[in-house]
């Protein structure tokens, strides 16, 4: 479970470039292309003073509805004066775009994985010790059951040099957790049983996707690849899977993610589905859209969709903090919009 501190942590997304805005000229208009409109306003239910601080090109947010006791969903958009290739360039190398203070590592995999992809993955200090004395129902560190057995009885927790084997060990099992996803998919995911009840990573996931009508209602295609991958083929995709160690609460946090890209004439989408997460997270979805308007000029509205579901958002505790946690999603989500703009409109 999270303690009431810790879950100030899922009020951020996923990933924030630490950058600050730079102004640029805009041109106005009064209206966005279809069906970007009618999603903005149809269900992500933009307020008119909302669409009109977008179309002045200020950044907008909005959280969506989700069930409060395990989902945090939050939405932002922002017209972006480049090219929309920039950003798509960016996401693609990935290790320089998800750099920086918070991240204390981002690497991509090979394909396909290999070992050495995780040569500078290392279990935190704090996490080794909770992993001495946890056990399947009660351990800090997010693990499917079948993993943290392994740890428990292959380390020699008596040596000195325990910490360098259970960075070992966990190398290799997150590699065999990769293939595993590879060949599997969802099914393949963790299975986490740190609460009352078990939790299955692949099943949160569907669910999560089956409340986003961005994919159920405008990206049926990309839903589909996203759940029954790799049976499904996406037409003008191309994936790769990375994993990163960033700061995050009051833990570093290991993150394993798969990142899809497709480019279509009338819109990009990238999208980061999260496969595992050591804290905080059962699963999380990044989405991000762009979509050109020659009426306004170069450049893109850049959408973005973050969604996450954990435990400790339910019960007493969970009441207490929700909106807080709500709050500091919106602002996390306005930094990323804004580092973004500043970013790709830099000379």
């Amino acid at each position: 479970m999270i303690s009431r501190a810790s879950l100030a942590a899922l009020a951020a997304p996923l990933a924030v470039l630490a950058l600050t805005r730079t102004p640029t000229a805009q041109h106005s208009t009064t209206s966005l292309p279809q069906p970007l409109d009618t999603y903005l306003t149809k269900d992500a239910k933009l307020t008119s003073a909302q669409r009109t601080q977008l179309l002045a090109g200020q950044p907008v947010t909005r959280l969506l509805d989700a069930d409060p006791s395990h989902e945090v969903a939050v939405l932002g958009a922002l017209w972006v004066a480049a090219p929309a290739e920039r950003y798509i360039a960016a996401a693609r190398d990935i290790e320089q775009f998800e750099k920086g203070e918070n991240f204390l590592a981002t690497k991509k995999l090979s394909t396909p994985p290999r070992l050495e992809d995780f040569a500078a993955l290392g279990i935190p200090a704090d996490d080794v010790a909770d992993l001495r004395s946890c056990k399947v129902g009660s351990c800090e560190l997010k693990l499917g059951e079948a993993a943290l057995l392994r740890l428990k009885k292959e380390v020699d927790w008596s040596k000195p040099d325990a910490k360098a084997e259970v960075d070992r060990r966990a190398r290799q099992l997150m590699l065999e957790y990769v293939n595993a996803y590879l060949e599997g998919g969802n099914s393949k995911l963790a299975i986490y049983r740190d609460s009352s009840r078990p939790t299955f990573v692949g099943q949160e996931f569907a669910s999560m996707t089956d409340r986003m009508p961005e994919l159920t209602a405008y990206l049926p295609d990309f839903k589909r690849y996203l759940n029954d991958f790799p049976k499904a083929a996406l037409p003008n995709s191309d994936s790769f899977i990375y994993w990163q160690e960033a700061k995050f609460g009051l833990k570093p946090t290991i993150r394993l993610n798969h990142l899809v890209i497709v480019q279509e004439p009338t819109h990009a989408v990238v999208v980061s589905k999260m496969l595992y997460a050591s804290h905080y997270f059962w699963t999380a979805i990044e989405l991000r859209v762009l979509v050109p308007d020659p009426q306004r000029g170069p450049g893109f509205w850049f959408v973005s969709v973050n969604r996450s579901r954990s435990d400790g958002l339910s019960g007493f505790t969970g009441t207490l903090i929700r909106g807080k946690v709500r709050g500091e999603a919106e602002k996390g989500m306005v930094a990323v919009l804004q580092s973004t703009k500043s970013r790709l409109e830099r000379p």
